[in-house]
């Protein structure tokens, strides 16, 4: 299968990227973002098209894509810079250096002229130019023998290969002249075409490919030059074809190819033609290496969940295959000794033929001769001679015997290969035991695991808490919060409760018609007097009072204006005077999972794991995140806690202001 673009491909890419209906040439550059570590995607805006995507992957392919690989979630830095130099630059020009496999794309930006430089040979790298060629960023600073890809450095090319599209007779019979390869590798290596455009040169030239190109004779290398021309004409005159080539493998048709112009060779393979190489590439490169990014998450994801299983499965065929081998060690160590006295026989005639000076040439002609006359050089099916090793037929099993060793020590070596597999399968069978008891603990960590009920109710978006006796209670956050639970969610039944100073929000008791026991009233003002602009001014008391709906308006008195958030309260209020402040956070887990907040004595009542606070020092996001951290180490759970109380979480249900946990 093709795994990167070919000097021809790149050829025929320029063209269609330069030129006609499919040229990029004035394109805005928007965003670069680097999918990969080889690859960049280059976000275009194309005149009179739209958006695009060039996607770029260094050493391998280069096409405008549909196909496109999700993006990290923070940018690399080679794509920000690459930012910096050419977002919002037009492109100027795109073409293919001396017949390589070389792309540069030209970019102007307010009057500053860079070059982005594609190597697409392996390893390859992109490197970004200025205008008199020095480079500003590499995407990979390396260092080779005569070339330094630094910033500052002059680009240099790599050395050049003859150009097939310009070689003439006297380029080839050079070339040829001065390999030891056939013709076939020949063209491919020396000519930069690789091996399928060479196998075509070689099948339309009608020459031997597998001569040696040093024999190549001037009618022959005109074959070849003739040939070239009619495999490239269509690259110079723009007449691409582009198709992708699919053959059988194992039963099921794939592409393996993708070319910008039919070949011979695969005239009798299966062939998608395409309206332009671009989508030609993109639909074999592009699209395959979006699937493989999506096979990549799905199969982490799958081993993730049956490490254990494949595991087990692993071990079981192991065992099975140690049992088989060892089985089959025996039975040669035993077929060795069934035919003891033939196989005596065979090492002493062999030894004696050596200790006269035969070679084994001449002792594997004698034993060919001999097979008629003597049984048992029937049993000789290979001579090792670097080893001193035959290897015989025994009864339809082969055994390799050692002449330098008796036949008793021959049998000793696979009765000993027999023992090590017999205790490499014990030792399978024991780690067998260990999964499995591994399999038991995660079934058993699995079936504890604690599972989050993630549903939502209206009131989350508030401030609320669950009183002693099971009545929910709802205040505002700020004025639009304020204003929404009044005209929204306040029913005449309800209790409505407020401080007597400015600062607090909007606090109801939901009664749904019950009537409201002395310690829920307790404990809403004591939420009221700690959620208020008591706690935030460091406090530790203040007084609240209750109403009935009624006495809520919006109805300012004459000449008077109220702001939003702001209500009248009319008629006659119910004090609680010098409430003492106070507040706790816990975990909800019985039912519902999630972090609650509110006075002391009702969140002790509905939670668990309860921590207290008062005003202090630290503001709210440092007090969550110390209050995270205790959940954490309590529970030892951390992506329980993180899914139910995430110290954003537990900010929402802190007091206003700076706090303290109590007791640190």
């Amino acid at each position: 299968m093709k795994k990167e673009m070919t000097s021809a491909d790149v050829a025929a890419l320029a063209f269609e990227l330069g030129s006609g209906d499919t040229s990029i040439i004035d394109a805005k550059i928007a965003k670069i973002y680097q999918p990969a570590n080889d690859e960049i995607r280059i976000n275009l805006f194309v005149y009179n098209k739209g958006r695009d995507n060039l996607v770029i992957e260094a050493g391998k392919r280069a096409h405008m894509s549909q196909h496109l690989r999700p993006s990290p979630k923070l940018p690399q830095s080679f794509p920000m810079l690459l930012r910096k130099h050419i977002m919002a630059g037009r492109i100027t020009f795109v073409k293919q250096y001396d017949f390589d496999r070389i792309l540069e794309i030209g970019i102007v930006r307010g009057g500053v002229e860079t070059i982005l430089v594609v190597e697409l040979f392996s390893p390859g790298n992109i490197v970004l130019l200025d205008s008199e060629r020095k480079i500003i960023l590499p995407m990979k600073p390396v260092t080779f023998k005569g070339r330094r890809i630094r910033s500052g450095e002059v680009y240099q090319y790599p050395e050049a290969q003859i150009s097939p599209v310009d070689a003439g007779a006297e380029d080839l019979q050079q070339v040829f002249s001065q390999s030891d390869a056939d013709i076939v590798r020949t063209i491919a290596t020396r000519f930069n075409l690789g091996g399928v455009l060479a196998e075509e040169v070689c099948a339309r030239s009608g020459v031997n490919k597998t001569e040696l190109a040093k024999n190549v004779g001037m009618d022959s290398i005109e074959a070849i030059i003739a040939a070239l021309k009619d495999l490239f004409t269509p690259l110079l005159s723009g007449d691409l074809k582009p198709c992708v080539i699919s053959k059988d493998v194992k039963g099921e048709i794939g592409s393996f190819d993708v070319q910008p112009f039919e070949l011979g060779i695969y005239r009798d393979n299966e062939t998608v033609s395409f309206p332009t190489f671009n989508a030609a590439l993109d639909e074999f490169f592009g699209k395959r290496s979006a699937e493989s990014v999506q096979e990549q998450v799905t199969a982490v994801k799958k081993e993730k969940v049956n490490v254990f299983e494949r595991r087990l499965q692993k071990q079981e065929a192991a065992i099975e295959k140690f049992g088989k081998d060892a089985e089959k060690q025996t039975l040669i160590a035993e077929k060795i000794y069934a035919h003891y006295v033939e196989i005596e026989q065979i090492i002493g005639v062999l030894m004696q033929a050596r200790d006269k000076g035969y070679s084994w040439d001449e002792i594997r002609s004698i034993i060919k001769k001999a097979k008629d006359s003597v049984p048992a050089a029937k049993w000789i099916v290979s001579i090792d001679s670097a080893a001193g090793n035959i290897v015989l037929e025994l009864d339809g099993t082969k055994a390799t015997v050692d002449i330098k060793l008796t036949v008793p020590q021959n049998a000793q070596i696979y009765y000993d290969k027999a023992k090590k597999l017999t205790k490499k399968k014990d030792g399978a069978l024991r780690a067998i035991e260990d999964t499995k008891v591994a399999m038991q603990k995660k079934e058993k960590k699995a079936s504890n695991k604690r599972k989050v009920n993630t549903k939502k109710y209206w009131y989350e978006r508030f401030r609320w808490f669950t009183s002693s006796d099971g009545f929910l209670v709802v205040a505002g956050r700020d004025a639009d919060s304020n204003e929404e639970i009044v005209k929204k969610y306040m029913e005449k039944r309800d209790i409505v409760f407020h401080t007597q100073v400015p600062g607090a929000p909007i606090t109801v008791i939901k009664t749904q018609g019950k009537e409201v026991p002395e310690q829920t009233l307790q404990e809403t003002a004591e939420f009221v007097i700690s959620y208020s602009s008591v706690w935030k001014s460091g406090q530790f008391s203040g007084d609240c009072y209750w109403i009935k709906p009624e006495q809520v308006s919006k109805t300012p008195e004459s000449g008077e204006y109220l702001k939003k958030g702001s209500f009248v309260i009319r008629g006659e209020r119910n004090y609680f005077r010098d409430i003492q402040v106070g507040a706790a956070v816990a975990l909800e887990l019985e039912g519902k999972t999630r972090v609650i907040g509110g006075p002391l004595s009702a969140v002790s009542k509905h939670g668990q794991h309860v921590v207290e606070v008062v005003p202090g020092k630290f503001n709210q996001n440092d007090v969550a995140k110390k209050i995270y951290k205790i959940y954490v180490d309590k529970l030892g759970e951390p992506n329980f806690v993180k899914q139910i109380a995430s110290p954003d979480k537990i900010a929402m249900m802190l007091p206003p202001g700076e706090s303290d946990i109590k007791g640190q």
